[in-house]
């Protein structure tokens, strides 16, 4: 999440028995990264009672572990509860729950959410003829070169920085590049938004799955 956001969703089903029905009222507010997720109740006189707030909790967990605009688990976010109503019958934990999940997805929408990559640090050894076509290579992968040294022996090392999911198959590449000399490892370094492109494709492809 980039920005705060307000969520709400009312929850009424009626089938002839017992009926459903809840009402939910909720903000969120990204958190810095690497802060990970939290869950409060600020609600006042009774407007959902204390025994169903875990309901609402359990509804809001669940969209958090499973994702709301591509299916990745949503990190770094303070769910905050802030109103509701409820009915002395047909309020029941299901109900609850989905209140939370669907109000917990109405702010998702709202709150500017980005996709997080793994961003890898790299170094790969390389044959010195090699290393104009290798960082050539790395850069039309969304890569950064940060520096070259040479190790001896003909074989310089390049350092530098790229999305992990562009390394896919990637000594296979590198292979065809360095006439199987080339070698490389990877540590993590962090996590970036993906361009916009590349979450727009993450979107769509999530909702292909979701409708299959």
């Amino acid at each position: 999440m980039t920005a705060p956001a307000e969520g709400h969703h009312r929850h009424k089903k009626q089938t002839g028995g017992a009926g459903q029905f809840a009402e939910v009222f909720l903000r969120i507010e990204p958190l810095a990264r690497g802060a990970g997720v939290e869950f409060a109740d600020e609600l006042r006189d009774g407007a959902i009672p204390g025994q169903l707030i875990p309901a609402v909790e359990k509804g809001v967990r669940e969209v958090l572990a499973c994702g709301a605009i591509a299916g990745y688990p949503v990190v770094d976010v303070r769910v905050v509860v802030h109103d509701g109503k409820h009915h002395s019958v047909d309020s029941k934990d299901i109900a609850f729950a989905t209140a939370g999940r669907n109000a917990l997805m109405a702010a998702i929408r709202e709150a500017r959410p980005v996709v997080l990559e793994p961003i890898v640090q790299i170094e790969i050894a390389v044959p010195e003829h090699s290393v104009g076509d290798v960082t050539s290579d790395l850069s039309s992968r969304r890569g950064l070169v940060t520096g070259t040294s040479v190790m001896g022996g003909g074989t310089v090392a390049i350092g530098g920085q790229v999305p992990e999911a562009e390394l896919a198959n990637y000594q296979s590449r590198l292979n065809a590049m360095t006439g199987g000399q080339g070698r490389y490892t990877i540590a993590l370094s962090h996590y970036e938004a993906v361009p916009p492109t590349v979450q727009q494709t993450l979107m769509g492809q999530c909702r292909v799955r979701e409708d299959a």
